[in-house]
């Protein structure tokens, strides 16, 4: 029976373990729990309609947030393994209290300052299997933490590069070029960079879904508000004379068929147009489409 609970509780720690391995080295990123309590968070920020501040803390408290699950999952997981065996399989320093203590609390004490890297050494296994075992919960820990430190330096990149897209989007709103404008070498070189852009914004929402639950603000430097102005670009392009500027209006087009395809697989399930779909966006990031 002792066996079974620390079978139990070394299966908390993999679960643990295998949604860390989705979330952050995954090549799709698809995650288990992780999204779950992201996807849950977003979906009662919107259905409370609270204020733009506060949505734009979202993102971050869900990255806490989830990171605090891995954390108390992998720290109750071993504290379960150790639990069977806890105090027979243990020494204690002398002068100290914890063999009076209830097992399961010197068991949840001992993963904690283990997980944390502090080994204060009050409690070590005695057990060969034990003094085998439970280095790697060190390890562990040391792994979450370089993981967690990772995970921010990969998220804040992708959201940098989707909100210079916007507010480009937005500059070349404001200077509204002319058919004849865009009907030039210029307008294809403008047309192809910004295919290019959005092409890696897409990439970014495949490989750090998380980045849709930030929320960039009501403004030009929102994506959710600047998107139509693109596909506006794209089928104006599409009309022009010139074959290389109808060309790179055509890879816009494309380039942004692909990104409202993410955008409804992963997370809006509208099933409509790429029209649809960024209105959607828009409207779930709390603004209809700005006009073109």
């Amino acid at each position: 029976m002792d066996w079974v609970v620390s079978l139990a509780g070394a299966g908390l720690v993999m679960a643990a373990l295998r949604d860390l391995f989705h979330t952050l080295w995954h090549p799709t990123r698809h995650a288990g729990l992780s999204r779950l309590v992201m996807t849950a968070l977003w979906r009662l920020a919107r259905h409370l309609r609270v204020g733009g501040r506060v949505v734009g803390l979202v993102g971050p408290l869900a990255m806490v947030t989830v990171v605090g699950m891995w954390a108390v999952t992998i720290m109750l997981g071993w504290a379960i393994i150790y639990w069977p065996h806890m105090p027979g399989a243990f020494t204690f320093a002398p002068g100290s209290n914890a063999a009076q203590q209830p097992v399961l609390l010197d068991s949840v004490y001992l993963s904690l300052v283990t997980v944390a890297t502090l080994g204060l050494g009050d409690i070590a296994p005695a057990d060969g299997w034990l003094r085998l075992v439970s280095p790697l919960e060190a390890l562990i820990g040391f792994a979450l933490l370089t993981a967690t430190v990772s995970w921010v330096l990969e998220i804040y990149p992708a959201l940098t590069r989707r909100r210079v897209l916007a507010i480009r989007l937005a500059v070349l709103q404001r200077s509204d070029p002319s058919a004849e404008q865009l009907d030039s070498t210029v307008g294809a070189t403008l047309l192809e960079s910004l295919a290019t852009e959005v092409a890696r914004v897409r990439i970014d929402f495949t490989q750090y879904a998380e980045a849709y639950y930030f929320h960039d603000g009501e403004d030009h430097s929102s994506l959710a508000a600047m998107i139509g102005y693109a596909a506006d670009l794209a089928q104006r392009a599409q009309a022009v004379r010139r074959t290389d500027v109808r060309l790179t209006g055509d890879l816009l087009a494309g380039a942004l068929e692909d990104l409202a395809a993410i955008l409804d697989q992963r997370f809006l399930h509208t099933g409509g147009t790429p029209t649809e779909v960024f209105a959607a966006y828009a409207a779930d990031h709390g603004r209809g489409l700005t006009p073109s």
